[in-house]
């Protein structure tokens, strides 16, 4: 009988210091798994450092590492959906190259695996080495995006997790562009259980995720599965219409009393009012316009520039 191969998905981008620690933890835990064999598909998202110039020799020591070089930075989810593409695995790990989800929990996740699960997610229970506002920002989020959306997507889960063939087969499937991988996950359904670890401090380097990326990620979870937004502008152009109401009721009520106020400082109020509201209902529906148009545009996920290891025309 075949034993059964486990692919693990890493995702790269300017993470040079820390390719030779990942290469070590990852590859000491899959060779201790019984039974199985295993693969890295490592996907360099365009890296600017050396971290290309790393992978390449120790892939050619080593054929089970396989190296999937996009000829730009695609962006994180998009590294993850193409290291998807390729990998030949019966199962399917994702987990970042930057160490601060431990590879010591794979063993874990391939247990509950073998239990029948199709998804396995690592839950957060402790974040080492991240800033109290990280830390507040990301649990306002997760709890947001649980309440406004409509399909079940897992509290502190990120994208560390494993997949069953049939789940990735699923994933590989949505070829939307503006991609929130945990949340596709979680739209597939099937048998979904979670494992609870804590995460590490960042082996070396600094977060790929500044504030800036982390709100464009918030904005593409949220306008991927939620219309709650778009009900939001409603709602607000119901509460400036109310707002207009009662003030023109006033207005009626300081002339018959006698009392009508001079000067321009109310209408310019009111005026500024309704012209935010205006601008934040367009904004919210120019989001949803532009992802309209960027999958209009048909244009492939991402490019292949080299694939150390496997063949080019696999990711097609």
């Amino acid at each position: 009988m075949a034993r059964k191969l486990i692919s693990i998905v890493v995702p790269v981008y300017n993470e040079a210091e820390v390719i030779g620690e990942m290469y070590r933890r990852l590859t000491r835990v899959a060779s201790a798994l019984p039974d199985l064999d295993y693969e890295l598909v490592v996907v360099d998202d365009g890296s600017r450092d050396s971290s290309f110039q790393a992978l390449h020799p120790i892939a050619q020591a080593d054929p089970r590492l396989r190296v999937l070089k996009l000829s730009r930075n695609f962006g994180h989810q998009t590294a993850i959906t193409a290291g998807i593409d390729v990998a030949r695995g019966d199962a399917i790990v994702i987990i970042d190259a930057d160490l601060q989800d431990p590879p010591e929990v794979i063993p874990e996740m391939i247990a509950r695996w073998r239990e029948g699960f199709d998804v396995v997610f690592g839950v957060r229970a402790k974040r080492s080495g991240e800033t109290l506002m990280k830390l507040a920002t990301a649990s306002v989020f997760y709890r947001m995006l649980h309440r406004m959306t409509n399909i079940s997507i897992p509290v502190d889960a990120g994208d560390f997790r494993l997949m069953s063939r049939r789940a990735a087969d699923q994933l590989r499937a949505m070829r939307e562009k503006d991609r929130f991988v945990r949340g596709l996950i979680s739209w597939i359904g099937f048998r979904q259980a979670g494992v609870v670890y804590q995460r590490e401090a960042r082996f070396a380097g600094k977060t790929k995720y500044p504030f800036r990326k982390m709100l464009k990620f918030a904005i593409d979870g949220l306008t991927s599965f939620s219309t709650v937004p778009l009900k939001l502008a409603t709602w607000m152009g119901y509460f400036a219409s109310a707002f207009a109401f009662i003030y023109l009721a006033s207005v009626f009520v300081q002339k018959w009393l006698g009392k009508t106020v001079e000067g321009w400082a109310t209408i310019m109020v009111a005026m500024l009012f309704m012209g935010g509201v205006q601008l934040i209902c367009l904004g919210i529906m120019g989001e949803y316009i532009g992802r309209i148009f960027t999958e209009a545009k048909q244009r492939p996920l991402y490019v292949v520039e080299e694939f150390i290891n496997g063949d080019p025309a696999d990711h097609a």
